[in-house]
């Protein structure tokens, strides 16, 4: 008989495939990093408990292009500074990715916020840009030009946050307690330059990222680099604390609160 393709699959093809996986090589991407000082109140303001702001109130944005075996990935995010345990790191509200099998794995195994998105860089000589876009609008635009070589930073590792969970089945919540995840990157970087220019916040209903604004630019720059992660579940969060921050994570908040129709089997 043919083999069934959604049949179950034995243990030595399960093995083979996870050991594939833990095996890739150095995934070097080409990315636009900014970073800007934005309202105190505000980054305060979209942070769920139990995370807290630092001691600045810093946004940052990464927009990359990443040179995946057989295809290449558009990947972004926009993150806010937090603190959590006495961990510092970064909290992301949205995650633009260009293709499914990124932003799957991401929100499945991590509780990542990845959407699917436009994602794009650009270099002419000197001149940069970078943009991340949805329902056709480029909500974060980063344009500038390269102003010099940057001296290359040792391997450092930094600290997403981010709350794993699942709506519940009969739309009232959660199945369970949200989890938050610490996922730890180690990053290698082999070319570093810093950019002239500035950052653009465009309205958008569905990724409201206008709403920190950029009361001073940090920094902006251009580099090549490689990173892999690791994520563990730190404790269990209330789900009554988590509940009104959770349409974050969706374009239509009333999605969450979607029931079985009545009368379905």
């Amino acid at each position: 008989m043919a083999r069934i393709r959604y049949g179950a699959r034995d243990e030595a093809e399960i093995a083979a495939a996870r050991a594939a996986s833990s095996k890739l090589p150095d995934i070097w991407s080409t990315g636009v990093v900014a970073v800007w000082e934005s309202d105190p109140d505000v980054v305060a303001a979209v942070l769920p408990p139990p995370l807290k702001p630092t001691g600045r109130p810093l946004v940052r944005v990464n927009i990359s292009k990443v040179d995946l075996p057989g295809y290449p990935l558009g990947a972004g995010s926009v993150a806010v500074a937090a603190e959590h345990g006495g961990v510092q790191g970064w909290y992301p509200l949205v995650m633009p990715m260009t293709h499914e099998r990124a932003l799957i794995g991401g929100r499945e195994v991590f509780g990542e916020p990845k959407k699917l998105g436009e994602v794009e860089v650009e270099r002419d000589g000197l001149v940069v840009r970078a943009r991340l876009a949805r329902h056709g609008i480029a909500f974060v635009e980063v344009r500038g030009a390269v102003s010099g070589a940057l001296p290359l930073p040792e391997p450092t590792r930094k600290t997403d946050f981010y709350f794993k969970f699942l709506p519940a089945v009969d739309g009232s919540g959660f199945d369970a307690d949200p989890v938050l995840v610490h996922c730890v990157r180690n990053e290698k970087v082999r070319k570093l330059e810093a950019v002239t220019g500035d950052v653009v916040l465009r309205e958008s209903m569905y990724d409201p990222v206008a709403d920190l604004p950029v009361r001073s630019l940090v920094e902006i720059t251009i580099g090549e680099k490689t990173t892999d992660q690791q994520g563990r579940v730190v404790e269990r969060v209330s789900a009554q604390s988590l509940l009104p921050y959770i349409h974050q994570r969706y374009d239509d908040p009333a999605q969450i609160l979607d029931g079985p129709p009545e009368g379905s089997a």
